[in-house]
């Protein structure tokens, strides 16, 4: 483990600004406004905060392949009607739009999440957290609910350069589908998606008879749940199956995807987790002690993404904030009753589908994959890749002054500039 800074935090103050289109349910200002909470609370002045590093084309094509790489530099709501023929290949349209801005949007939660694994493997944190990150769908050769660039793949890569095996967990309502297509076939990383599966719901994989090809045979790990799962019940699978993993895979890094929308009440989501729920998954495994990269996801209830992560920050810093939402730019979104761990908002389906015999029956197969596997796969010697960068590069992006860090809004060249940032008052399906 690292020596100081055992905590670090990446925040871009332009990532919030961008726009997916008209009525599309990612909001990127869901960012802005976490970030937001996470200044008023004063949890800044308990970690490092970092404006990240952008990933270049080149960190990019790591994964992706460099005609789907250059489409995404090149394509623009103005000249998209050049690119037809290209959109239906690249799976660009409604769900994934073309948005002003794109590339830039891609590149700079990318570059977040590669720079906190970098921080990661030269021992310069324990933890690294990414709010941008966190999006699982992306292909190598197309975009994805949502998703267009799969960071979470490019720092696992690069989280393989120092560490033998990588532990990847999902706890996103959707299945890590684009992770888990990524490393199928090796036993170096294993994959672990606990997600909503049946009924035709999105993406459609995730069936726990996914375990794996080849090298990676048994190195998937798949979770599939019914709608309505409340926090007992999540609790009852996700502890004894991370905890086995642990036991069998031993590794020595871990990436943890924290989508919010496996929370009760969210727009697209039909699972019943509280915010107390979903944060006791991020606690298990901060207890771990292994080096840990912590990313986003999905989450389309603002208010409620915002609430998740800020209390999740605090529990990663093994801080108790108060369940009074202080007074910020944003406080009218947390309305009526202005609290952080209020989760009062209706739920279509609060039944809880899944039975006790259901998950047991889960955990028993589960159990049966983790026997076949071989303890702790060695790793042969092979030629390793330079460090993306050292720890030392000026260039791969700074950490904030606390004035800096104390306000986004703020240019980190002049600190007296303002920003000029849009903070308008959301409708309620925004909120």
């Amino acid at each position: 483990m690292s020596g100081n800074s055992p905590v670090v935090y990446f925040y871009d103050p332009e990532v919030g600004n961008f726009h997916y289109g008209p009525g599309h349910p990612m909001k990127p200002q869901r960012l802005a406004v976490t970030h937001s909470l996470v200044l008023n609370y004063g949890l800044y002045k308990k970690m490092n905060v970092y404006k990240p590093y952008r990933a270049s084309y080149h960190d990019m094509c790591r994964f992706h392949t460099e005609e789907y790489m250059q489409f995404l530099q090149q394509v623009t709501p103005g000249n998209v009607a050049e690119f037809t023929k290209c959109l239906s290949s690249f799976n660009v349209g409604d769900d994934c739009p073309v948005f002003e801005g794109l590339y830039d949007f891609c590149s700079r939660y990318t570059g977040a999440s590669l720079q906190g694994a970098a921080m990661l493997n030269n021992n310069q944190c324990d933890i690294a957290i990414n709010w941008s990150g966190g999006l699982h769908h992306a292909k190598k050769f197309e975009a994805s609910g949502f998703c267009y660039v799969n960071d979470i793949v490019i720092a696992i890569l690069e989280l393989l350069k120092h560490h033998p095996r990588v532990l990847y967990i999902d706890i996103d309502i959707h299945h890590g589908d684009g992770v888990q297509e990524a490393f199928y076939l090796t036993d170096r990383v294993m994959t672990v998606s606990f997600h909503k599966y049946g009924n035709y719901f999105f993406p459609g994989t995730g069936d726990m008879y996914e375990t794996g090809l080849e090298s990676g045979r048994y190195y998937s790990l798949n979770v599939p749940l019914k709608e309505g799962i409340d926090d007992n019940s999540y609790a009852f699978v996700f502890k004894p199956v991370i905890t086995e993993v642990i036991k069998c895979f031993r590794p020595s890094a871990i990436v943890l995807q924290c989508g919010a929308d496996s929370l009760a009440s969210d727009r697209l989501g039909c699972f019943n987790l509280s915010f107390k729920g979903h944060g006791e998954c991020v606690k298990f495994v901060k207890d771990l002690k292994l080096p840990l990269l912590v990313l986003g996801g999905g989450g389309y209830t603002l208010r409620n993404v915002a609430r998740c992560w800020t209390y999740e920050t605090s529990l990663l810093l093994d801080e108790t904030i108060s369940n009074e939402i202080p007074y910020m730019e944003y406080f009218e979104y947390f309305g009526p009753d202005f609290t952080l761990l209020s989760d009062k908002g209706s739920n279509d389906n609060p039944h809880n589908a899944n039975s006790r015999t259901y998950l047991e029956n889960i955990l028993k197969y589960v159990s049966e994959n983790l026997r076949n596997i071989e303890h702790a796969p060695s790793v042969q010697m092979h030629y390793t890749p330079p460090d993306w960068f050292d720890g030392t590069d000026t260039t791969a992006g700074h950490q904030l002054s606390e004035s800096e860090a104390n306000n986004e809004f703020y240019d980190t060249k002049d600190e007296n500039k303002e920003k000029d940032v849009s903070c308008k008052k959301p409708d309620n399906n925004e909120k």
